[in-house]
C-alpha cells in the first residue's frame, strides 16, 4: 500500500472503544481489553504511543498489529505457548487470561533509541554496567552487540522503570527459577525473530515481551509479539553501509515520529504538544503495513466499513454479547 492510499482512508480510524457485556474494561496505550474470568478480549485500536502517552493516531494501527501478532505467534508456538484463542475481527484476539508476570522483558541485539530507558540513551550518560553485561568504552549508536541481552523494565501505565536481571529476583518482581526460564525463552523468540525477519531483509533491532502464568501455571507469551510497536525493524540491505557512514539505518518503525517530536518539544514534561504532521503519519501506517506484508509475504486486506462498527458486527457473529 502507498502512502496515497493510506492518506485516502486516513479518516477511518478507531481512537477508543466501549462494548459493554464483553467484560470488565481496562484501557492500556494502544488496547482497550474486555475481562472476564478467564478470557480477555483485546481490541487493538490506532492510538499511538510514545513518551509514555498518546502522540498521534495512526490509520490501520490496530489491525496491523493484531495481525502482524498473529503472525508471530503462528510461528514461534513450538517455543512457548501463547495466550492466543481466536481471531473474530482483524483488530481483536481472544486470549486465555493468565496470571501476568510484573516485568517487561526487552531483548536488545543493538545499541540505538532516544527514550529514557534506551540502552544509547543510558550509555551517553555514563552507564556501562547493566548487571548482565558490561558495555565497552567507544561504541556507536546503532552498532550491533556481541550478543543479544536482557534489560528488564518494570510494568507500568505511566513510566517504566529499568531494572537489572538481578534486581528482578532481589526486589521480588519474579522467582528465581521462574526469571531462568523467562529468559531462555525470551532469548529463543528473539533468536527466532530476528533469523525469520532476516530471511524477508528486515533486521529485527530489539523487541520487549510480556509474559504470564496459565491457570495451570504453565508460563505463557502474552499481548504481542514483535509488532510494529512493540518492536524496533531495520532494512538489512543498507545497515552496514550506513553504520559505516555514520548515518542512521533505514527505519521500518516508529524511531523518525519519535525523533521529530524530540526535535520539536519536550516530549516527557511538555504539557500539550504539537500536533503530528499528518505526512509524517501516513508514512508511519504505510511502515507498519510494509513490514507486515514483507514478513508474512500477502497483502494487507483494507476494509472501507467503519472500524468500530465492523469490529462490533463481527464480535456479535462470534456469538459475543456487544451492546
Amino acid at each position: 500500500m502507498d502512502i496515497e492510499q493510506v492518506r485516502h482512508y486516513s479518516s477511518n480510524i478507531l481512537k477508543v472503544t466501549n462494548f459493554p457485556g464483553l467484560g470488565e474494561r481496562k484501557q492500556g496505550k494502544v488496547r482497550d481489553s474486555y475481562f472476564t474470568a478467564d478470557r480477555i478480549v483485546m481490541v487493538a485500536t490506532d492510538r499511538h504511543s510514545s513518551f509514555d502517552r498518546i502522540i498521534a493516531h495512526v490509520p490501520f494501527k490496530g489491525q496491523v498489529l493484531t495481525q502482524t501478532s498473529r503472525f508471530w505467534f503462528e510461528q514461534t508456538q513450538d517455543i512457548v505457548p501463547n495466550h492466543a484463542l481466536s481471531y473474530p475481527d482483524p483488530n481483536v484476539v481472544v486470549g486465555k487470561r493468565c496470571q501476568v508476570l510484573p516485568v517487561e522483558v526487552v531483548v536488545r541485539g543493538f545499541i540505538t533509541g532516544v527514550t529514557d530507558t534506551s540502552l544509547w540513551t543510558l550509555y551517553q550518560r555514563g552507564e556501562r554496567d547493566f548487571g548482565d553485561f558490561i558495555l565497552p568504552e567507544g561504541m556507536k549508536k546503532n552498532q550491533r552487540l556481541k550478543h543479544p541481552v536482557i534489560t528488564p523494565t518494570t510494568k507500568s501505565d505511566e513510566h517504566d522503570r529499568s531494572l537489572t536481571p538481578a534486581q528482578v529476583v532481589s526486589e521480588g518482581f519474579v522467582a528465581t527459577d521462574l526469571w531462568r526460564k523467562v529468559q531462555q525463552v525470551a532469548l529463543a523468540l528473539f533468536t527466532r525473530g530476528q533469523a525469520v525477519a532476516l530471511a524477508h531483509g528486515l533486521i529485527l533491532v530489539d523487541t520487549k515481551y510480556e509474559f504470564g502464568l496459565d491457570h495451570e501455571g504453565t508460563l505463557t507469551l502474552v499481548d504481542e509479539i514483535h509488532t510494529q510497536d512493540s518492536s524496533r525493524y531495520w532494512y538489512a540491505a543498507s545497515y552496514e553501509e550506513r553504520l559505516a557512514k555514520a548515518a542512521e539505518p533505514e527505519y521500518f518503525d516508529k524511531e523518525f515520529l519519535r525523533l521529530w517530536f524530540k526535535e520539536h518539544c519536550d516530549p516527557y514534561h511538555d504539557k500539550e504538544l504539537p500536533p503530528a504532521p499528518p505526512e509524517l503519519v501516513s508514512e508511519l501506517a504505510r511502515r507498519y503495513i510494509e513490514i507486515y506484508e514483507r514478513l508474512g509475504g500477502r497483502t494487507f486486506e483494507v476494509f472501507v466499513e467503519p472500524v468500530a462498527e465492523r469490529i462490533a458486527k463481527n464480535l456479535q457473529a462470534a456469538g459475543f454479547a456487544v451492546k
